[in-house]
């Protein structure tokens, strides 16, 4: 197969996947100019090369009840993708994350004869740890961004490729912007405080009331929040009523280059606020039988990325009860007013960069999919 005729499908549902997407398409084509490129995917991705033929914005569903109430959009594009992948024939499929969308599409492409790399591991090894066995099935290669995930997998008997984590990619990319503190009117004489309460509903029901608490407690303290633009607005109103506290939407990178620390819902924030080496607190709370149900199904010893990967507490995770406003302003002011408590907690931080460290994730997983291209043509040949 010469390398003007490659061909890769691409399956991307959410924003995330629409930015390493794209990344990793412009990787692979700076490799192999011709490649060809279609899918689902977004802007990012279009930017990169890719005809996308199905916007991530159709299905972002979040939460059960979301998608049970779309569940025939959802299925008609589980038939498209099914169709598109039937006509365009590619080399093989490139999937990524979005777990429930994309193990179907793998199931159905791994039936039909192409060859399927998945991009950026379903979270399996929170719970139901038996799903890595339906992946291994369907999945000819696995990439993935979290180190302990290849001692995951060896347990299932799959080798799978640890490739770098593009969030590491994301921070080394971003250029602070110099006049962000002067522009937005906050002062370096008082502490500012970076609020990220995540993007899901719920969360934002649960913990926005008490960082609102804090904020009001704290009237000499500077706070921001990072906001996200497909939610109700209306869930910020306790913390907009205050005078102290601000709001930044698609700015949460500068927000974190100045931030002194920060208070973080579980997720690839707590991630990106330690690679920007802020000293946070991570907040968790949710409705009771949520939490009930998750207790019983979680596999780790952690919810923060930081921690997983640290293998050990650098940060503490105040979960339900502990997600309280007094408590959480005490971990707060320790961390403002005990330098060798802010220390430990970077130096921690030092040591999960020097983990994750492993050059460009984008620029390693283009060379070892292209390598498997290669090696499964010469086969075939």
């Amino acid at each position: 197969m010469k390398p003007e005729e490659r061909k890769l499908y691409f399956v991307a549902g959410e924003r995330s996947g629409d930015l390493h997407g794209g990344n990793l398409i412009a990787a692979l084509k700076s490799r192999s100019p011709d490649l060809v490129c279609v899918g689902f995917g977004g802007d990012q991705m279009e930017k990169s090369g890719m005809r996308v033929t199905s916007h991530y914005r159709e299905l972002a569903f979040m939460g059960f009840a979301e998608v049970l109430a779309n569940l025939n959009t959802i299925s008609k594009k589980i038939k498209q993708c099914k169709q598109e992948l039937l006509e365009f024939k590619p080399d093989a499929v490139v999937l990524i994350d979005y777990a429930g969308f994309n193990l179907r599409i793998a199931r159905f492409a791994r039936e039909n004869g192409f060859k399927v790399f998945w991009y950026i591991s379903p979270k399996v090894w929170a719970w139901n740890q038996n799903r890595a066995n339906r992946l291994k099935a369907n999945i000819d290669q696995m990439f993935v961004i979290l180190p302990f995930e290849t001692g995951f997998f060896q347990k299932f008997d799959w080798k799978v490729d640890y490739v770098g984590n593009p969030v590491l990619d994301a921070v080394k990319a971003h250029r602070v912007d110099e006049e962000f503190l002067a522009k937005n009117k906050l002062g370096t004489d008082r502490p500012l405080i970076a609020l990220l309460p995540g993007s899901r509903k719920q969360e934002l029901k649960e913990i926005v009331p008490i960082m609102a608490q804090m904020a009001q407690a704290m009237p000499a303290t500077q706070f921001a929040v990072a906001t996200v633009d497909n939610l109700d607005q209306q869930l910020y109103q306790p913390l907009r009523e205050l005078t102290n506290v601000s709001f930044f939407q698609g700015e949460t990178y500068d927000l974190l280059s100045y931030a002194n620390a920060a208070i973080v819902t579980s997720g690839t924030a707590t991630l990106e606020t330690a690679l920007f080496k802020v000293p946070q607190i991570v907040v968790y709370k949710t409705s009771f039988v949520s939490y009930t149900i998750a207790k019983n199904l979680i596999r780790v010893p952690f919810i923060s990325l930081v921690n997983l990967i640290a293998g050990r507490e650098v940060v503490k995770e105040m979960i339900q009860k502990r997600a309280n406003a007094i408590d959480v302003s005490a971990e707060l002011k320790q961390i403002l007013n005990d330098d060798l408590y802010r220390n430990k907690m970077i130096a921690g931080y030092k040591e999960i960069w020097k983990t994750l460290d492993t050059g460009s994730a984008s620029e390693n997983t283009a060379t070892l999919m292209l390598h498997y291209l290669q090696s499964s043509n010469s086969k075939t040949n």
